[in-house]
């Protein structure tokens, strides 16, 4: 509907809702076929580096208050590190396929990350300053209002720049340099075919956009916890809260996909070293400020 694709929306019948079935069955029954330029191994496990890191994400994002794998001290910390391994199996994939385009692909995406991942981490670090952990259970329990809504206006600005930032992780439009089909057919993943294809891209970008969705409504929109701290609304169960807040943000997240066009490499690289780091910087302060004398 956002985009005004029509033939997604037949199969099926309502809506097409068979198309991401069709799509699946497709690929399984795709030949798997591997350049006979390409280093053979590095080719082969690349699809699995770009999509365990992404499974693992979920480990310690609280869906209820006692529902979660693991509790770490660090689970912020750990969310921040892992999350930006997935680059590894990307370059790991352009640079073994022998292939000029799927290379160019993979190189735009490590830049991508180390331009974007510092705005992520710092206004993640200005999350953990206000609740004063990085327990993301402990953050979650710390706010007695959204982050997004209190401190007043500061929340919502480390909201935005966070947003951004893990979508320019994602590599999704409108910054989807590395795996822009008019110039790179499609990045890194250009020579993969059938289930390596569909793992490797497919499965880990939307596991990935779910997973930054469940961490933004964690860290921002106070996760399992009620928008507002009004008695009746704790009487919904914490696992509803949870999936209405990640469906939200998985909706905005698309809502931006669709209707933004994709940015130039050099505005990419600018927007990030010249806006959002340096304003990164500032809320950084801002916020050590606020925690100290408010």
């Amino acid at each position: 509907h956002m985009q005004g694709r029509l033939g997604p929306m037949y199969a099926g019948g309502f809506h097409g809702w068979a198309q991401t079935l069709a799509d699946g069955i497709k690929f399984i029954y795709k030949e798997d076929i591997i350049p006979a330029r390409a280093d053979k191994t590095v080719f082969s496990i690349a699809p699995a580096v770009v999509f365990v890191p992404v499974l693992m994400l979920y480990l310690v994002i609280p869906i209820d208050r006692n529902l979660i794998v693991e509790d770490l001290d660090v689970g912020l910390f750990y969310l921040l590190a892992i999350g930006s391994v997935g680059t590894i199996g990307v370059l790991m994939a352009g640079g073994s396929s022998a292939n000029k385009y799927a290379l160019i692909g993979a190189l735009r995406s490590a830049a991508q990350l180390i331009a974007y991942e510092l705005p992520i981490v710092l206004s993640g670090a200005a999350v953990a300053m206000l609740a004063g952990t990085l327990s993301l259970t402990g953050i979650v329990e710390a706010q007695d209002w959204p982050f997004i809504v209190w401190p007043p206006g500061l929340g919502l600005a480390l909201f935005v720049i966070f947003l951004v930032g893990a979508m320019a992780e994602m590599t999704l439009p409108p910054f989807d340099m590395p795996v822009a089909e008019s110039e790179l057919i499609t990045g890194a993943f250009t020579e993969y075919s059938g289930m390596r294809f569909i793992f490797g891209f497919f499965f880990a970008e939307m596991g990935h956009m779910i997973a930054f969705a469940a961490i933004t409504a964690t860290l921002f929109l106070g996760g399992y916890k009620p928008l507002v701290p009004w008695e009746p609304l704790e009487l919904i169960p914490g696992v509803l809260w949870f999936f209405v807040k990640t469906s939200f943000m998985v909706f905005l997240i698309l809502w931006i996909r669709f209707t933004f066009p994709r940015l130039r490499a050099d505005q990419l690289q600018k927007f990030a070293w010249k806006i959002l780091i340096p304003l990164s910087l500032v809320l950084v302060l801002v916020t050590g400020a606020w925690v100290l004398y408010v």
